[in-house]
């Protein structure tokens, strides 16, 4: 048995932390209850800083990982991204918080460590 949270226990504390904040947070796509990953797309003012998800970093430890496409400024490069890794993983979640520091609110979420 894991030791982590079950997915959709995560994005829904993920997403209370935001809202409670000021910020807001919007799931673009329902995964898998129990264990499907969690793609976050983050925004600072309706402008993208990147997306994220959980892997292993560089020291080989569970990290928020930087993917997706570099010129994050351009809002069709990132839908299209995330919508061709949502064909090939339907348990994928992908969510979109529009805070300042929202990299630190999905680390501090859905990194365990």
């Amino acid at each position: 048995m894991s030791d982590s949270l079950p997915s959709g226990v995560l994005v829904g504390a993920m997403l209370r932390r935001v809202n409670d904040a000021g910020g807001i947070g919007t799931v673009l796509a329902r995964g898998d209850a129990q264990a499907g990953a969690i793609l976050v797309i983050t925004l600072e003012k309706g402008v993208n800083s990147g997306a994220y998800e959980r892997g292993i970093g560089p020291e080989g430890k569970v990290a928020l990982v930087r993917v997706g496409p570099q010129a994050i400024d351009r809002n069709e490069e990132m839908s299209d991204y995330w919508r061709r890794r949502r064909a090939r993983d339907p348990d994928l979640w992908v969510i979109e918080l529009d805070i300042a520091s929202a990299e630190r609110f999905a680390a501090e979420t859905i990194v365990q460590g």
